[in-house]
């Protein structure tokens, strides 16, 4: 840790310093790494997924920054995150949602399933996805969230086809439409 850290609460980290739990197969942590190593060397990690809509139903959709680790200026249809290590994921969710939108006192999300989401390089983490309704104004984070609305679900539907979305994303979106379809 930065020793000005320490002093001043304001003080910036690097995302990539971040300390996370790293897992295997079976979701168990079989040690610890910097974000930033995870990423590089592809180490299977935990994420949370959170689907955030309005009063009236719609969808959080947003645009991530271009300043992004991963998936830099991609669209999303959740907010969320990385893990820390030793948080749970229910933890996480709450935080990276209040955190990405930008409020405070949201609702507990609600878990609805976990998979393990692996992309074609063979790296993969742990996906827990959650909803949760947001009825507070929202002020996204802007080193986070390039662009947001809340969109209703034909809206969003017209739009998978014409834009580009971060591909964990997708999977989970497609897993959570089977979840609701089969429940």
């Amino acid at each position: 840790m930065n020793p000005a850290d320490e002093t001043n609460p304001a003080a910036e980290t690097n995302p990539a310093d971040e300390i996370l739990d790293i897992v295997d197969e079976h979701d168990r942590v079989v040690r610890q790494a910097p974000r930033g190593v995870a990423y590089a060397e592809g180490l299977r990690h935990r994420c949370v997924f959170i689907q955030v809509r309005d009063a009236e139903g719609r969808l959080f959709v947003h645009r991530r920054t271009a300043t992004k680790l991963v998936f830099p200026a991609l669209y999303d249809l959740f907010v969320g995150g990385v893990v820390g290590a030793g948080e749970s994921y229910d933890e996480a969710a709450l935080r990276e949602a209040e955190e990405e939108l930008g409020v405070s006192g949201l609702p507990e999300p609600t878990f609805l399933f976990k998979f393990l989401y692996e992309d074609e390089a063979g790296h993969g983490w742990w996906s827990a996805v959650y909803e949760v309704r947001c009825e507070l104004p929202v002020r996204p984070q802007v080193e986070e969230v390039q662009w947001h609305a809340f969109l209703t679900d034909e809206e969003v539907a017209a739009r998978l086809a014409e834009w580009e979305w971060v591909p964990d994303g997708l999977a989970a979106h497609e897993r959570l439409r089977g979840f609701r379809a089969a429940g």
